[in-house]
């Protein structure tokens, strides 16, 4: 399979206010947690859930558009005896509902299998935080030791 790369840009706004775009000139605002916008915990987790969203929502959605579709994720802040922080715990909860219909009843059918493939085979978001991927970090295209 193809490898493709992704790119997003920040730009500062203000103090603890940036600007993320993507390659198509997509935008979100995030920040420090200091007003309503989402810190970037929350977009990570929000990136997991929505990630397997996409998923399950494309296969479930060709037999029967839901009723019902919200995704609650929740990760605990948690810091080592360094005080390195991260999140442990990340859960995902699928509530979803479908037509009292032959084709609503399908897609609810498929909900189990297909949260379950997404999060053993194609999100790419989950994965990536479960595998622990290296992040390298530069200044000026220059890497830090």
């Amino acid at each position: 399979m193809p490898s493709a790369t992704k790119k997003v840009s920040l730009v500062r706004r203000s103090e603890g206010h940036y600007t993320a775009t993507n390659a198509r000139g997509g935008q979100i605002r995030f920040g420090s947690g200091q007003d309503a916008e989402f810190t970037p915990v929350e977009l990570l987790l929000a990136a997991i859930g929505g990630c397997s969203s996409v998923d399950v929502d494309t296969v479930t959605s060709r037999r029967g558009g839901p009723t019902q579709f919200t995704v609650s994720v929740m990760g605990t802040k948690v810091s080592d005896e360094e005080g390195r922080a991260s999140l442990g715990d990340v859960s995902v909860d699928f509530q979803l509902s479908f037509p009292d219909t032959d084709e609503g009843h399908e897609a609810a059918g498929l909900v189990n299998r297909v949260v379950a493939m997404s999060r053993d085979k194609n999100c790419t978001v989950s994965r990536t935080v479960e595998a622990q991927t290296p992040v390298t970090f530069s200044v000026a295209g220059e890497p830090l030791n």
